[in-house]
């Protein structure tokens, strides 16, 4: 298990423009080539946007891109006509395939903090898609076929213990709240890289959320 905390991650965004993002892989400027992936997972950022702030049109490609936000509202508009506003418990998984390009803004009333993961498909080309699941209940995985990759979503209370999947690749990002995982206590913004986890639980400290990748071996 190789764990990585929240301050370890590297800064980016434009905090002028009121955009601060805290990378935990390679991206852009912070060239890490020993933090390229895990598994299919390429990014996962971690987004904070003021009112008003946000992600002018860009294009993507050859990339799945699924999305959780913390707290606030985030507003979504692609090049595929998808307009959308992502809240607090949605996931939201845009496959950009051949090509796609989207704005992601803050038009809502409050800040806005978002996790944004990035998976390579198996195969590249196809069409654009888009998909939201409004109010996920906890424990329902939302299965990412495109890259051999499921996402579950924990909300644990003080105590609890959860099974992680016994995957390849398991990936654990804690957005809120204190888990224990591998005699390691994790907080917000911490996460665990797995590898063939086998028969491993996760203990909640406190009240906690938690997004957990089950990916194969690529």
């Amino acid at each position: 298990m190789d764990v990585r905390r929240a301050d370890e991650r590297y800064q980016g965004g434009d905090p002028a423009a009121g955009i601060e993002t805290r990378h935990a892989f390679s991206f852009g400027p912070h060239y890490d080539p020993g933090n390229l992936r895990f598994g299919s997972l390429i990014a996962c950022n971690e987004e904070r946007l003021a009112l008003g702030a946000g992600f002018d049109e860009h294009p993507h490609s050859h990339t799945e891109i699924v999305t959780w936000v913390v707290e606030g509202e985030l507003t979504h508009r692609d090049t595929a006509g998808h307009e959308t506003v992502v809240r607090a418990g949605d996931v939201q998984h845009l496959s950009a395939a051949a090509g796609v390009r989207h704005v992601e803004r803050n038009d809502g009333p409050a800040p806005l903090t978002f996790v944004q993961m990035w998976l390579t498909p198996i195969a590249s080309g196809g069409d654009p898609a888009y998909d939201i699941v409004r109010g996920i209940a906890d424990s329902t995985p939302y299965a990412v076929p495109e890259a051999g990759a499921m996402l579950h979503v924990r909300r644990l209370s003080a105590g609890e213990r959860t099974a992680v999947p016994d995957g390849a690749c398991v990936y654990v990002h804690v957005v809120r709240g204190e888990v224990v995982l591998g005699g390691e206590t994790l907080g917000p913004g911490d996460a665990a890289r797995v590898t063939d986890a086998g028969a491993m639980d996760a203990v909640a400290v406190t009240r906690a959320e938690v997004l957990v990748w089950e990916m194969a071996g690529r």
